[in-house]
């Protein structure tokens, strides 16, 4: 497959629209498979990456790392996976395979890994490359048109739930309802778990109650956070803005958890005095293993779970990517090809 041309949408500049782009791979590597994209989600970090916020991009630069696709070449070492096979692919493209962290089974955490969208073309164009280990199967019962978003947004907020052992019984907050929030409170509710949702937009109260929390909350209400002080065993922030932590830290119970999955840029102003007294604690996470990708699917198909998405053709990516810097989303956006 190699030697065929592969036609993209890159930006060549940062803050420069989309343009059509070709380019052709190297040859096929040993342990990766090469996917036909059906669909591609758009993400914040697309955003990140086209504008250049993380001081990582390369340019021409071809965002998209929320593939859904089926397999069309594999190479010689591939044995799990068949050509014809329907796969996802998220933000990591491939890990060493090799290193104590690898062996642990915490792929996502390889010192080594490959991004798909950093240095390397992604999924918004008709294939794309990953390491084998990265294709992950899509079950039946994962609708493929909406799946795309599971593959970076889904698997950020689910695994946290999982590594941190959030209980049925606990009470969880969740800040931020947008397209990584509303999956979070999705999971959640299936969890077993209590679900405050945390939104700064009136309009999206309903909207989180309806897709399973029991409370929502304005992010920016003072009165409304002191109301909770001491009540919220997890709180999953989502967000990549500012916000008053010291609320939120308060609004834990005891042993409590502030975890992060929105890439905040300010450093978090702290103070340490609301930790020490409940044993509090605030910690952050990327995405999650393989592993733990295709238990989240599974988790998908057993409860019904999809995205709530907006569809664009892929030719209409730069009306699709103002869409989401508008904030317009509902609450995530998949390109199809």
């Amino acid at each position: 497959m190699s030697d065929q041309t592969v036609e993209a949408f890159a930006a060549m500049k940062p803050g420069q629209p989309l343009q059509p782009f070709s380019f052709k791979f190297d040859p096929l590597g040993s342990d990766e498979v090469e996917v036909k994209v059906e669909s591609c989600g758009i993400c914040h970090s697309d955003l990140s990456m086209l504008d250049n916020e993380w001081g990582a991009s390369t340019y021409p630069l071809v965002p998209g790392h929320e593939v859904i696709g089926k397999i069309v070449a594999t190479g010689e070492h591939v044995r799990h996976l068949k050509v014809g096979q329907r796969v996802g692919v998220g933000w990591i493209a491939g890990s060493c395979m090799t290193c104590h962290t690898c062996m642990s089974g915490q792929h996502h955490l390889c010192s080594s890994s490959a991004q798909t969208i950093v240095g390397r073309h992604g999924g918004f164009a008709d294939r794309v490359r990953c390491g084998a280990e990265w294709a992950i199967p899509l079950p039946e019962g994962v609708d493929p048109a909406t799946a795309g978003p599971l593959f970076c947004g889904g698997i950020t907020v689910f695994g946290p739930i999982a590594a941190f052992d959030v209980k049925p019984t606990d009470r969880v907050g969740v800040v931020g309802i947008g397209g990584l929030g509303h999956m979070a409170v999705k999971f959640l509710n299936k969890w077993g778990c209590e679900v405050t949702a945390f939104t700064s937009t009136a309009a999206k109260h309903d909207e989180a109650l309806a897709m399973g929390a029991h409370h929502a909350v304005s992010s920016q209400d003072r009165k409304a956070l002191n109301k909770l002080a001491g009540s919220l065993d997890f709180i999953l922030v989502t967000v990549n803005v500012s916000l008053d932590w010291d609320a939120y830290i308060k609004a834990l119970a005891p042993q409590g958890r502030l975890h992060f999955v929105g890439a905040v840029l300010e450093p978090l102003a702290v103070p340490v005095f609301s930790l020490l007294g409940g044993q509090r604690s605030i910690s952050a996470s990327p995405l999650g293993s393989p592993a733990t990708v295709a238990s989240m699917l599974s988790f998908c198909a057993r409860h019904d779970i999809k995205p709530q998405a907006e569809f664009f053709a892929m030719q209409d990516v730069n009306d699709a990517l103002e869409h989401l810097r508008a904030g317009k989303a509902r609450y995530r956006i998949v390109l199809q090809a």
